[in-house]
């Protein structure tokens, strides 16, 4: 596909890592007190920028000036420079874009002190700033009527726009409404909302006033909600009356009574209203706008340490308790702001569209945090791909027009079965990139989504990345001028991201065209520092199975010319006869038959093979015959992988486990298939739990007639 450069972001990194723009706010000092050295992962090698107090400006600009030739051009040499410095010199890297890039109150005396061994990490130590004021106030001095948010409500084309300050006096009226509820810097605040500018403005106010948001999806059961309220010892929670979503009623507050009942800590439940129904209201709850009017719209910001507690997210744990990881405040909210800029190539004007929930990284770090941080104007989509319609993502962008698209590969391949029409009825003229996130994307959705939806004209970025990570570690841009981007491939890693593949003995995979474990031998700011309240498992999760590196619990694969494509997770690998295969890779051939939108590839035991694949297939309406079908998907997996990664057996079902954020329950499905559906753990977060019974009555069927066919061909002929 056509690359359209990125030159205008690097150039501008160039110029902040030269020292050519402009350093805000920084005193051109030098303080006596002694700075502690940095201790880097294996490999890296501290410079005297590691420590040097950021104010040592020439010191910082001397060591991280690329060779005048680079400097002066946007030649492709100058994103190669980047990488290899961020690489080489992470202080002299960050440092400076760190300065230029945040507001602060307080300069830094140390870039970075991190140690994988012990699970240490730490950005911009000594510095002080507060995250709302850098997503919210210093817009507002230069442009206060510039349009922060556009909430598209679930009900199509009833739009609102949120300028900057209006964001930012109701970000302060809330921030005041919390303090006057017995809300302080470090207590734990939960937010149980549907996407929503109230939402958006309740994680700014705990950020203004110190406090910690942990944003729980506005679909996870009371139940789930309770879990996390307690793990987090939460003091107030924030939630509507009701939710919209897909023309249906979520009885949120509902749910919010039923888990408070169980949940201690919580003082007082702070209750907008989305719908105008009347919901109960007790002993414990307030009424959010009613009180807001009361509040002044002017709160002063609290300063924060860079490492003090920004939110909390939950992710679901292997060991079925949920880990809270912890994302602070400086590192968290440059990265995501840069990744933002250069990933998705973001201008000033734009309107950048990311279709996540904020109950997900995702949505924290591009709807919220990276987009705010950049003044940019940041779409919140409230409903459904196929709401009213399988048009509406279109509709929107033509409506709206958005000029970056970003949105999970699990909704393309669903809007992919209902055909080209859908697309091609609205003008995406505006449309300049497009991003798929959450899970490996399958070429039949990427080419689907790179001609159909962009036109073969936009600019299409596979990000992968993790709740773990903060921000996108790899995607195919930024990148040299012109660089090629491969269908359904991550490819490039971001500056300061540092991957390393791992074998079974915990050997670095030297080379290209090999396959491992995948690993990140260096800190980057964007990461999470801990699981709350659990340091030891944190540790334990990612930095145990090889010491001193990442572990990110994927599997990747490193193509001749050092590109990286994720080939899924280390759990999802099976082992068929000895041979080693992503599970992904399977889906992935499998994907690539015109009938098969979605496919999810499960291993099983096998009393031969040790392990064999067995196949869940969903088919177009138009597909034929469904046993030609499968014959031909055996064919093309034996094909394009082996034979021996043809799937033992395929069903075919309607629809596949999901959740509300679109990624299939593949452990649901391997439970079902190992005979455990009596004990499928929690399953809260499924779209629609109904589709178990469905599942488990078509994997009757199928068993049953295996059997009978078994019968057939053991009995002897007449």
């Amino acid at each position: 596909m056509a690359a359209r450069s990125l030159g205008c972001g690097v150039r501008r990194l160039l110029d902040i890592l030269q020292g050519r723009a402009g350093l805000r706010g920084w005193p051109l000092r030098v303080v006596s007190s002694p700075c502690r050295a940095a201790s880097g992962p294996p490999g890296s090698t501290p410079t005297t920028a590691d420590t040097a107090h950021p104010a040592s400006y020439r010191t910082l600009r001397e060591q991280a000036a690329p060779q005048p030739t680079a400097a002066d051009t946007a030649h492709p040499a100058s994103y190669r420079t980047l990488r290899e410095q961020a690489a080489g010199q992470p202080a002299a890297f960050w440092g400076p874009l760190a300065r230029d890039s945040l507001v602060w109150d307080t300069p830094y005396h140390t870039v970075w002190d991190c140690d994988f061994s012990s699970g240490k990490i730490g950005w911009f130590l000594g510095g002080q700033l507060n995250v709302s004021v850098n997503c919210l106030d210093q817009h507002v001095q230069k442009s206060p009527e510039s349009i922060a948010l556009i909430w598209e409500r679930d009900e199509p084309g009833t739009e609102v726009r949120i300028t900057y300050r209006e964001l930012l006096e109701t970000t302060c009226r809330l921030a005041n409404m919390l303090k006057r509820h017995g809300v302080c810097r470090g207590d734990r605040v939960a937010i149980y909302m549907s996407v929503s500018p109230v939402a958006v403005a309740a994680m700014l106010a705990c950020a203004r006033i110190g406090a910690v948001h942990t944003v729980i999806f506005a679909g996870f059961s009371a139940e789930s909600l309770a879990g996390r309220i307690n793990d987090a010892k939460c003091k107030v929670i924030i939630t509507f009356n009701q939710g919209l979503r897909g023309g249906r009623v979520v009885e949120l507050k509902k749910i919010v009574d039923e888990a408070v009942k169980h949940c201690p800590t919580i003082q007082h439940v702070l209750v907008a209203h989305r719908t105008d129904n009347k919901v109960h209201m007790g002993h414990l709850d307030v009424p959010l706008e009613q009180e807001m009017a009361k509040e002044d719209p002017v709160c002063a910001p609290e300063s924060m340490g860079s490492e003090d507690m920004l939110f909390l997210l939950y992710t679901s744990g292997s060991t079925g308790m949920p880990k809270g990881l912890v994302h602070t405040q400086a590192g968290y909210l440059l990265y995501a702001a840069m990744t933002h800029r250069l990933v998705f190539d973001y201008q000033p004007g734009d309107v950048f569209g990311c279709v996540a929930d904020i109950g997900w990284i995702t949505g924290h770090s591009y709807v919220v945090y990276g987009p705010l941080c950049n003044g940019a104007t940041s779409v919140l989509f409230e409903s459904t791909p196929v709401y009213p319609d399988a048009g509406r993502y279109w509709e929107m962008v033509q409506r709206l027009k958005i000029n970056q698209f970003y949105g999970a590969p699990t909704a393309i391949r669903l809007l992919l079965k209902y055909g080209d029409a859908w697309v091609r009825k609205y003008d995406r003229s505006s449309l300049r990139t497009l991003g798929s996130v959450g899970e490996p994307i399958n070429h039949e959705a990427w080419e689907w989504l790179h001609n159909v939806v962009g036109e073969s004209r936009c600019t299409l970025v596979d990000t992968w990345w993790q709740t773990e990570t903060g921000g996108i570690c790899i995607a195919p841009r930024p990148s040299e001028e012109g660089a090629e981007i491969f269908p359904g491939m991550a490819m490039r890693p971001f500056f300061g991201i540092v991957p390393v593949l791992m074998d079974q003995k915990g050997n670095v995979v030297e080379g290209g065209s090999v396959s491992g474990a995948l690993c990140l031998s260096q800190a980057w700011p964007g990461m999470a520092r801990t699981i709350y309240r659990d340091h030891q498992r944190f540790v334990d999760a990612y930095f145990k199975a090889y010491p001193g590196y990442y572990f990110t619990g994927d599997g990747a694969h490193r193509t001749e010319e050092g590109y990286y494509q994720i080939t899924g997770r280390m759990d999802d690998v099976i082992n068929i006869s000895g041979h080693r295969l992503g599970t992904a890779e399977i889906e992935d051939a499998m994907a690539s038959h015109p009938a098969v939108p979605e496919t999810a590839v499960i291993g099983y035991p096998h009393n031969i093979k040790g392990e064999a694949a067995f196949a869940f297939i969903v088919l177009k309406e138009d597909a034929g015959d469904s046993e030609i079908v499968m014959s031909e998907l055996r064919s093309t997996v034996a094909t394009k992988i082996a034979k021996y990664a043809v799937p033992d057996q395929i069903l075919v079902v309607k629809r596949l486990p999901k959740t509300r954020s679109g990624k299939v329950m593949r452990r649901l499905l391997r439970k079902i298939i190992t005979g455990r559906a009596h004990d499928l753990g929690d399953t809260t977060t499924l779209e629609d739990p109904s589709i178990i019974a469905e599942i488990l009555s078509a994997y009757q069927k199928h068993i049953d007639k295996r059997a009978a066919d078994i019968q057939d061909h053991s009995s002897p002929s007449t």
